[in-house]
């Protein structure tokens, strides 16, 4: 494992390996717990710069029908208009527009975030988790971070209200990333 401080060592083209990272989120659900999904089919691509971080980019498309919450029902809910369109917007996307070393093993990601067909830039804050070379002689790297994002700002608006007063859905989704990446040839 090495740290951050040898990042030019990393310097290249990764894959985000689907089997061995989770891009997943949390909604307050009945103003009372939390919900946890995450996107089970997904890519990635990662191309980073050691010597100069700022030049380091990411791709990411996640496939909407692939989502998971471990509830077949509300899985199929959120796959209509009421919630993410999947017949319509069968990705989510994120792409880099800008990259920033905050410090020895922590990162920002800014970038153009789309959900259902609305673009907004946002910012990750990532934490470097590691290199290792694995048993099949590849060079992964690790990265961890989350965002949070207000759901109407996508167009994400359907709701229910409670007897108790409240809502079903909370508004506010931290989008949740753990990322193994492959170093490509």
């Amino acid at each position: 494992m090495t740290t951050a401080t040898n990042l030019s060592e990393l310097t290249g083209d990764y894959v985000i390996d689907g089997s061995h990272s989770r891009i997943g989120f949390v909604a307050r659900h009945a103003m009372v717990t939390k919900v946890r999904g995450a996107f089970n089919e997904f890519d990635g691509k990662i191309s980073i710069d050691g010597d100069k971080p700022e030049n380091t980019t990411a791709s990411v498309s996640l496939k909407v029908a692939s989502i998971d919450t471990r509830n077949a029902q509300r899985d199929g809910h959120l796959a209509t208009n009421d919630f993410l369109d999947a017949e319509n917007h069968p990705e989510i996307t994120f792409v880099s527009t800008s990259a920033k070393q905050v410090d020895e093993d922590n990162f920002e990601i800014s970038g153009d975030l789309t959900i259902k067909g609305v673009t907004k830039n946002i910012t990750i804050a990532f934490a470097f988790e590691g290199v290792a070379v694995d048993p099949y002689g590849q060079t992964r790297v690790g990265f961890e971070g989350s965002h949070t994002i207000n759901r109407k700002d996508y167009g994400v608006t359907w709701n229910a209200p409670l007897e108790t007063g409240g809502v079903l859905v909370g508004e506010k989704i931290v989008l949740e990333f753990e990322i193994s990446a492959v170093k490509q040839a």
